[in-house]
């Protein structure tokens, strides 16, 4: 493995672990075995580098929730969907905290912030679909609306799961609760 390939697995080892904003110079010199240099040589800073691996992190957390929807074009059981979202947060807390992450990550650095902006646009859609039934041929304001409102239930969901799982809903009191609104 190249030393640029290393620092890249140490980068994603690192925001799993530690976070963007606590992941040092240090860390990621002893975790790839790299020495100092090489992180300005291959990436031009520790920045760029954990950008880098941040974003191959946001993408492999959207392919991981369009597979948890199941995008066939018709919308199914919302418990369901609900459950097997609930369930990927369960199961790969470190990925959805790296995501969350990354919104505070935005502030200070355009190339996150778009990067999440792309990525929310494509989930939003995603969302429209699975939960809705909205697809390509649909009206793209009816899809924005409703995968911006299922994308900020999302968000809601994912944040109390990740902070609070002992008192966070479940996928059938989710629903249950959302369909009194």
């Amino acid at each position: 493995m190249s030393a640029k390939d290393k620092l890249l697995t140490a980068a994603r080892d690192c925001l799993l672990t530690k976070g963007y904003a606590h992941t040092t110079v240090r860390d990621l010199v002893a975790a790839s075995g790299a020495n100092q240099a090489s992180i300005n040589y291959h990436f031009g800073s520790k920045e760029q580098l954990l950008t880098k691996a941040l974003r191959d992190l946001n993408t492999e957390w959207g392919e991981l929730l369009f597979a948890v929807l199941r995008e066939d074009g018709e919308p199914e059981d919302q418990e369901a969907l609900w459950g097997r979202i609930i369930e990927s947060i369960r199961t790969n807390r470190e990925l959805w905290f790296v995501n969350f992450e990354s919104v505070a990550s935005a502030r200070q650095d355009g190339e996150i912030r778009a990067m999440i902006a792309s990525g929310q646009e494509l989930a939003r859609a995603s969302l429209a679909r699975a939960f809705a039934g909205l697809g390509p041929g649909s009206d793209p304001e009816e899809v924005q609306a409703a995968g911006s409102y299922y994308f900020a239930l999302l968000v809601g969901l994912a944040s109390q799961w990740l902070t609070d799982p002992e008192r966070a809903p479940t996928a059938e009191q989710f629903v249950a609760a959302h369909g009194r609104r």
